[in-house]
């Protein structure tokens, strides 16, 4: 059945990609320019210091012409060799990609193996790092805002228990819907490779993806065997950009120039305070929904709530599906769906990068509608308890 298509700009409240800024719109809008002109290596100079800050640290950085995913392929083949363990913490749908992928490029593949709605016990983590004495595991794998099911993971805790053990494995860490989001400090929490992207927190198209790596994940690159080449560290730091085997994306980068513009001009910490506070007004709204027999929120750790995506879970014989494709047509909001078991079961509200209490209320009033629309068991006023907490919180 086609729908007539709804009057009005859409509100985007997916978990990624996410709304783009009009002045990035405008900033990519280049004609073509050759990558190795003078005028367009001072843009990308700019751009790549910036992903650094926003990283937090004064290590190495590797770009791609890539999805998240080419960066998680560059960073387990530029540290590892055939045959190396790798310790994957479960989240939900990523990390299990994260494993699947690992195992195709010949690397052993131990879980952690979790309740999706609570994460891993880090105890646990712990324990089977101290056990490990013969260091057999080369890496601890680690998703840091599981898109798929709105929880995060505490990173500093997850450092403390590799150090702990007295363990010398790689901390390898997906920032890809954290990033510009949450607060994340790679050299602060010693973390040697971090996999971003481009179209969550940075607030631009998806296709740049990168790879911030650590003095001690470089020097594991020295020795590790793993094929590769459009993604070898070693050819690219022979390169002027210090990434990209082949041609740069250069449209791309005046966009990130412009971007890490306005995360600096908001200033980073503000941006996650933000993105903490429209997280929260969300939760409000979901809590105030639920009652007995309403949509819950998928995480069940207040301490591990995603402050970028929330993912709500339907009830038993309401669809999540038929909720967004409400929200869709007669509201014009995009929601996002549930991934792999989830799949019908829940709906994600993104609330990251480029972001208002406007246009938040306006994504939690379509849900709402919606939930009455489809006859989906619910209290009303989530809208009204999300609006009440931003009122109660508005800077003077």
């Amino acid at each position: 059945m086609t729908h007539p298509k709804p009057r009005g700009r859409q509100f985007f409240a997916n978990p990624g990609p996410t709304n783009i800024p009009d002045s990035i719109l405008r900033a990519l809008a280049v004609s073509s320019i050759d990558f190795n002109d003078p005028d367009f290596n001072a843009v990308y100079d700019i751009a790549y210091a910036g992903v650094k800050r926003v990283l937090r640290t004064d290590q190495h950085l590797f770009m791609y012409a890539a999805s998240g995913h080419g960066a998680w392929e560059a960073t387990l083949t530029n540290m590892l060799s055939p045959g190396d363990e790798v310790l994957i913490l479960e989240s939900g749908y990523f990390s299990e990609e994260w494993g699947v992928m690992a195992g195709k490029l010949g690397l052993k593949v131990r879980v952690v193996h979790a309740d999706w709605r609570h994460g891993v016990d880090i105890a646990e983590v712990a324990a089977i790092l101290k056990q490990d004495t013969a260091h057999a595991i080369g890496a601890v794998c680690v998703v840091h805002n599981e898109t798929a099911t709105g929880l995060a993971l505490p990173l500093p805790a997850i450092r403390d228990a590799i150090d702990a053990a007295g363990h010398p494995a790689l901390f390898l860490v997906d920032t890809i819907s954290s990033l510009g989001s949450l607060e994340f400090r790679m050299d602060d929490w010693r973390i040697d490779g971090v996999v971003g992207g481009s179209q969550k927190g940075l607030m631009l198209p998806t296709g740049l993806s990168f790879s911030g790596v650590s003095d001690k994940g470089l020097a594991a690159h020295a020795t590790a065997r793993l094929p590769r080449h459009y993604f070898d560290w070693s050819i690219m730091r022979q390169r002027r950009h210090h990434s990209f085997v082949g041609t740069v994306p250069v449209s791309f980068f005046y966009g990130l120039q412009e971007a890490i513009r306005l995360i600096e001009e908001e200033a980073l910490d503000n941006v996650i305070a933000r993105h903490h506070r429209l997280a929260e007004a969300t939760r409000r709204a979901v809590r105030a929904w639920s009652g007995n027999a309403g949509p819950q929120l998928f995480c069940l750790d207040p301490t591990r709530y995603s402050d970028s995506v929330t993912a709500v879970l339907m009830p038993e014989g309401h669809g999540a599906d038929a909720l967004r494709a409400t929200a869709r047509h007669r509201f014009n909001v995009s929601l996002g769906g549930g991934l792999g078991p989830l799949s019908g079961k829940v709906f994600r509200i993104g609330h990251l990068g480029d972001l208002n209490e406007p246009m938040l209320l306006g994504a939690l009033g379509a849900v709402e509608m919606s939930l009455r629309l489809n006859g989906v068991p619910h209290r009303t006023g989530g809208v009204a308890a999300a609006l009440d907490y931003l009122t109660e919180t508005a800077a003077a």
